[in-house]
């Protein structure tokens, strides 16, 4: 998916990509103003930082790596609880060699300006990835990268190895289901009851498609040798509209497959292969996109509609969310400040601002296990 995504998560992040540049894809979206991050200051959210594809390669300048990092991370800490930057989204997909050799060096020169600032033990630095990264994801077991990226994977992985960032991939059971409607149980892709699938190879039982791709994720990880790096999924959702030919696309479905995946993650349960370790998952989106191109499906992820107004219930009251250790997140997408807009597409810092509050007031409850998240155009 495309970096003008919005995320949403348990635990609460939002994810500020970015630059003081345009970040998002055609500057489509919300756009908020930077004061949302001081806006957030002492809230205990957590924020990630991303930086847009189109910047990589200013950030191969270290004194650019630096500047950049004071005047976005360090100027906003210790109020605003910064933990993790975000270098590019999906980058090794788009089959550009020049964007690809730019990235682990905007990751290595990110990392360092941190160091240098001595903040590289609070902020992480990692990138996220397309599923299609992958050359085979069932059965899981039998998970790889494709061969053409490995070459650019190893290098990324030592990265995360040394640093102890996590390995970031955007996962959607939907396009799975969208093209094999016939062969793909909806139920498998819903979290809904079913029989579910067993990986002959490891004999693990998966009843639903998302925690098969993830350990698709992880078994590729350990077939170059990396089983331990941690696994996020960074992108992850259901639209709630399609176009005729986005079979699956619905409000109910939508509203079936953010349900059922939080009370997956209350339940605190791993995946087949990782029964122990703790899902961080970003959902996608807090807000519909409605000026965003491409099919309908695009325009309609949100839980919201861009005027703050529900797109429809997850079903979950703030007691069914029961957790004894809540963290909170954010993430976001840095650009050049924007003008207050009356479009319906956008959103003022007022209105930023009172999503501050009624965020922690109502989501809080609602979501009280791993992250939050979406991400914001400055």
């Amino acid at each position: 998916m495309d970096y003008s995504r919005f995320c949403y998560c348990a635990s609460l992040i939002i994810s500020i990509s970015g630059l003081v540049f345009p970040v998002m894809v055609g500057s489509l979206g919300i756009n908020y103003d930077p004061r949302v991050l001081k806006a957030f200051a002492n809230t205990g959210v957590e924020f990630i930082v991303g930086l847009g594809n189109e910047y990589l390669s200013k950030m191969r300048d270290q004194e650019a790596a630096q500047a950049w990092v004071k005047a976005n991370v360090q100027a906003y800490l210790p109020a605003t609880k910064i933990t993790c930057i975000t270098i590019g989204n999906e980058v090794l997909t788009f089959n550009d060699t020049s964007l690809t050799d730019h990235l682990l060096p905007a990751m290595q020169n990110i990392h360092t300006a941190l160091v240098n600032l001595g903040l590289d033990k609070q902020v992480l630095v990692t990138t996220a990835h397309s599923l299609a990264i992958l050359q085979v994801s069932y059965p899981p077991s039998a998970g790889s990268f494709r061969k053409d990226l490995v070459g650019c994977i190893t290098p990324i992985l030592n990265f995360h190895c040394k640093t102890n960032s996590p390995f970031l991939i955007n996962a959607y059971p939907f396009f799975a289901y969208k093209s094999n409607p016939k062969q793909i149980s909806l139920d498998f892709v819903l979290f809904q009851p079913n029989q579910g699938i067993v990986d002959s190879k490891s004999n693990f039982h998966y009843d639903n498609m998302l925690f098969a791709q993830i350990d698709a994720v992880h078994s590729a990880l350990a077939s170059l040798g990396y089983s331990k790096l941690q696994v996020h999924i960074s992108e992850t959702g259901w639209p709630s509209k399609g176009d005729a030919d986005e079979v699956g696309a619905s409000l109910e479905n939508a509203k079936k497959y953010n349900g059922n995946l939080l009370k997956t993650i209350y339940q605190k349960k791993g995946t087949p292969m990782r029964p122990n370790t703790d899902l961080n998952i970003y959902v996608f989106a807090l807000f519909n996109e409605n000026m965003k191109p491409g099919p309908t499906s695009e325009r309609n992820y949100g839980l919201f509609k861009p005027d703050g107004t529900a797109a429809y219930s997850l079903g979950i009251s703030g007691t069914d969310a029961v957790s004894a250790n809540t963290t909170t997140t954010t993430i976001g997408t840095l650009a050049p400040p924007s003008p207050d807009s009356s479009s319906p597409g956008y959103l003022s810092i007022s209105a930023a601002e009172r999503y501050c509050c009624c965020i922690s007031k109502l989501l809080f409850p609602l979501l009280l296990v791993n992250y939050l998240a979406f991400r914001l155009a400055f």
